[in-house]
């Protein structure tokens, strides 16, 4: 439909879309919902996938998730202290060594298996 409009109309037209956006504020709910389809995401890649590298990805996605629900919790719950920043930090920093270690021990198995798939690691 913009292509259609010229000069003025599509000014008035992306002004409409803008003030159209702006009266409909972000709530606590909109964070929520986005940090639990993070969330669903990681475990259903960890039980779905098969590869060791797309399961470590989906943790990843899951711990994203439980970081965006600390951080919207610390925003909009008025918190003086920053626990809900810190914590999310906290385990940012903790995924980052979790994937560090995952991946140097999915390195030694690899080494010995020659295989990336879950089901040829049945024993540590």
């Amino acid at each position: 439909m913009e292509s259609y409009l010229k000069g003025e109309e599509k000014k008035m037209f992306n002004t409409h879309l803008i003030t159209q956006s702006l009266n409909h504020p972000i709530t606590l709910y909109y964070y929520l919902f986005v940090g639990l389809i993070l969330f669903l995401i990681g475990i259903l890649g960890s039980i779905l996938a098969k590869n060791v590298i797309k399961v470590l990805i989906a943790i990843e996605f899951m711990l994203t998730g439980v970081n965006i629900n600390f951080i919207t919790f610390a925003a909009y719950c008025g918190n003086d202290k920053f626990d809900g920043f810190i914590t999310a930090l906290f385990y940012t920093g903790l995924g980052a060594v979790e994937l560090a270690v995952a991946l140097y021990i999915f390195y030694l198995m690899f080494k010995e298996k020659e295989s990336d798939n879950i089901e040829s690691y049945t024993d540590l």
